[in-house]
């Protein structure tokens, strides 16, 4: 990096510190003018700009950023956050998980912050796909409603036709009527139940199973890892606390970083769950 872009890009930091992040992005700016092939200036300007909520500008230069250094953590997970705020969770995923991946590869202790990155895309998806079901289940109800609604009418409307030519009187005709009315509002109320019964996930109470938990952040699980003993753990959240100490958080016996092993069949439960039950992640 040279002289002058060291100096723009430590009186940028400096003001993203203070929370002035449209200063600090100008100076980020100039220090690019100065040096644009270092990584770190791409990167920090993509950061001011995920204050500034510029999501199209985050892309680019998380973009411009990992060009220069492929395995970027720090961009990856920016590019994760900008595609989560313009509502592209499959993207953010694939980059969420990108970050995750060299997080691990590095040792970076910034695992938790990107699995919580990882869980949001997540939710996302399932939010989008969970919407998208309940709008063509009430458009088919809704569908059917009118068409038996439709029924009422033209019943009553052939009531009202009889009723003028003289073939019933006043009377029976209002009977007739009140009791197609009667007819068409059971129907109605037999087809929501229908529908009520076809989709229990809306009744049913939203639970999430222990096993799927982990026992150190309380959250369900994104990468869970074995420990010699059989307990299962978040690979991020277990990483964290033994970088404090080295044992196990329920038994407190010796516990190392080469003593976990990836509990695979768990990553899959965790996974199908979230994939049907998006809520989960904020359990």
């Amino acid at each position: 990096m040279t002289s002058q872009a060291l100096k723009l890009k430590e009186l940028g930091n400096k003001h993203f510190n203070a929370g002035d992040f449209k200063a600090a992005e100008g100076l980020f700016t100039q220090a690019i003018l100065a040096d644009g092939f270092n990584p770190v200036l791409f990167t920090n300007r993509a950061f001011a700009r995920v204050k500034l909520q510029d999501w199209d500008s985050v892309i680019s230069d998380c973009v411009d950023a990992i060009k220069l250094m492929p395995k970027n953590m720090k961009a990856y997970y920016y590019l994760a956050q900008a595609q989560i705020g313009l509502k592209h969770p499959s993207e953010a995923l694939s980059s969420a998980l990108t970050a995750y991946e060299i997080c691990m590869q590095t040792g970076n202790s910034s695992g938790s912050n990107i699995s919580a990155l990882i869980l949001q895309a997540k939710k996302l998806k399932w939010e989008a796909r969970e919407s998208e079901r309940l709008r063509r289940r009430n458009d088919l109800l809704k569908e059917l409603e009118d068409r038996l609604d439709i029924a009422r009418q033209r019943e009553i409307m052939a009531i009202e036709e009889r009723f003028e030519v003289g073939e019933v009187g006043q009377q029976q005709a209002d009977e007739e009527i009140l009791l197609v009315q009667k007819m068409s509002g059971n129907k109605i109320d037999e087809l929501r139940s229908v529908f009520a019964l076809a989709y229990p996930d809306v009744m049913s109470p939203r639970e999430v199973p222990d096993y799927l938990i982990d026992n150190i952040s309380f959250s369900i699980m994104h990468d869970p890892v074995l420990t010699k003993n059989g307990q299962s753990y978040d690979r991020a959240t277990i990483l964290q606390h033994l970088r404090r100490s080295e044992t196990d958080p329920l038994t407190r016996e010796p516990l190392r970083e080469q003593d976990l092993r990836p509990n695979l069949a768990l990553r899959q439960a965790c996974d199908e769950f979230i994939e049907k039950n998006g809520w989960a992640v904020d359990y």
